[in-house]
């Protein structure tokens, strides 16, 4: 496979396209589509179907197996799935053969395509499963956003191989997308603690709600505190306004479970709450150790539901079994939080942007809640002077830590820059590029979101840094840069004006 180099970056020629052809099924009501407001016609539909003669019904479903079975796995499943969903509709005494209930759950069944759109904002990191490959190589799990009709967002997945001279390669995916299982996960009261302090005239009845309860909940005991505040309105003010704040917080925690049946390049993270209807964007994963090596894999995503912006996090140990929560505080504002991948000094530390246009180093006692951020980094040069943000997690490094960033200059161009934290003080900059390590190229201005490339996460393997990034929301490439260069380049010796 060849390759183009610019500077000491190198292209790979191999490019992951957004591919229609990733298709999930939703369930499909019509009349609901999202875009008018009137009632379902669920009854006169299924009243046609039931109408049907059992001929007709057979040779439809027989139509509708031969063009999308291929298309997913276990469609009939699917279809029997979503039949259910309108068994309040039928008649219980009454017999129905299974190929109209097959044909009745297709009728209220549509194909989404995640990546109908567009594909971008990859992120990278070592996979959990090592084992298999050849000697001084690593494999990876990379995520990314797929965009599809409406602009919708989701979470996908690819893997791949960097071998030991640090050239990555991409695995085909798995023909088939599948979502997970979304079901109730435990509740943190630190969360909710962090998030109810900014609404000052409801602490009486959320104290009231929260003293009850231990540091982690289920959605059950928090119902049965809600529902005893509420037969006491009458004596604690504004009780009425804090059970919609504590309900709205609690609706935005899940979990995503996949069948182990399911490979990884299958599974999709589509939106699952009311806070993320319309997207799941931006995942910026991360390898977390702890003090004892144990590991967990965190990514801090932006959830959109078509007015308003809130932080997340997932937090999974295999990629089959996933829980979101919320991000809250000060510093977890706005897009773009990225968790460093251990402690410093006993606290969580995350690259943050909240006041939207510089680089900011946020402190937490606790991995949701960020009250505040300090100054890191300021917009010097033209390629970004709209704004800066960083490009995924930092990478350790034995020069200091090493953040990829973004910038953002004249003609809304999107390129990656690269500065050098230390390790003991991450707010201090020790290293930097006046240059961008890597700007759109002319084959590269064209797509979804012209002129951007743009990266939510870069891995560091055999003395290469391994840097995966979008095209224009159009397609993913991977760039590797050797790691040596690049640490001389962004030098501690050197001052921040010096290197580039």
């Amino acid at each position: 496979m060849t390759s183009t180099r610019t500077d000491f970056v190198t292209r790979s020629a191999q490019r992951v396209a957004a591919d229609s052809a990733r298709v999930i099924t939703r369930l499909f009501v019509p009349g609901q589509e999202g875009f008018e407001l009137q009632e379902s016609r669920a009854g006169v539909v299924l009243a046609r179907i039931l109408a049907l003669a059992d001929d007709d019904v057979q040779s439809s479903l027989d139509d509708v197996m031969t063009r999308f079975d291929s298309r997913h796995r276990d469609l009939a499943g699917t279809f029997r799935r979503h039949a259910r969903e309108l068994a309040d509709r039928l008649d219980p005494d009454g017999e129905i053969s299974d190929a109209r209930m097959l044909l009745l759950g297709a009728a209220f069944t549509n194909e989404y395509a995640i990546e109908g759109a567009a594909l971008c904002n990859p992120s990278i990191v070592a996979h959990h499963d090592q084992t298999g490959i050849p000697t001084g190589s690593l494999r990876f799990v990379l995520s990314v956003r797929g965009i599809g009709e409406g602009h919708r967002s989701s979470i996908g997945f690819r893997t791949g191989i960097v071998d030991a001279t640090g050239r990555a390669t991409i695995d085909d995916p798995s023909p088939f997308v599948t979502t997970g299982r979304i079901g109730p996960t435990l509740l943190d009261k630190a969360i909710f603690r962090g998030e109810l302090d900014r609404h000052a005239h409801v602490g009486e009845a959320t104290d009231y709600v929260l003293n009850a309860l231990g540091d982690r909940f289920t959605r059950s005991d928090l119902d049965g505190r809600l529902n005893d505040l509420s037969a006491n309105l009458n004596t604690r003010g504004h009780a009425q306004d804090a059970i919609a704040l504590i309900r709205s917080i609690a609706g935005r925690s899940y979990s995503i479970e996949f069948s182990d049946q399911v490979p990884l390049s299958e599974r999709v993270l589509w939106p699952a709450m009311a806070a993320e209807q319309a997207g799941i964007e931006d995942a910026r994963f991360v390898r977390f150790v702890e003090a004892d090596s144990s590991v967990t894999y965190y990514a801090t995503y932006t959830a959109y539901d078509g007015s308003h912006i809130s932080q997340q996090l997932l937090e999974t140990k295999d990629f089959q079994s996933f829980t979101s929560s919320p991000l809250v505080g000060r510093a977890a504002a706005n897009k773009g939080l990225a968790l460093f991948p251990r402690r410093i000094r006993g606290k969580y530390v995350a690259m943050s942007r909240s006041d939207r246009e510089t680089n900011t180093v946020a402190f937490a006692d606790h991995l949701s809640v960020w009250p505040n951020a300090s100054p890191c980094q300021q917009p010097t040069e033209v390629w970004e002077a709209l704004q800066l943000g960083n490009c995924g997690p930092p990478i350790e490094t034995d020069a200091g830590w090493l953040v990829l960033t973004h910038g953002v200059g004249p003609m809304r161009t999107y390129s990656i820059g690269a500065i050098l934290l230390d390790l003991d003080d991450p707010t201090r900059v020790i290293g930097r590029l006046r240059r961008p390590l890597l700007t759109p190229t002319p084959d590269e201005q064209n797509g979804y979101v012209p002129n951007v490339v743009y990266s939510c996460g870069a891995l560091a393997h055999a003395d290469t840094l391994v840097l995966p990034y979008g095209i224009a929301d159009g397609a993913i490439g991977i760039a590797t840069v050797p790691l040596p260069e690049l640490l001389d380049a962004l030098g501690p010796s050197r001052s921040p004006a010096q290197a580039g």
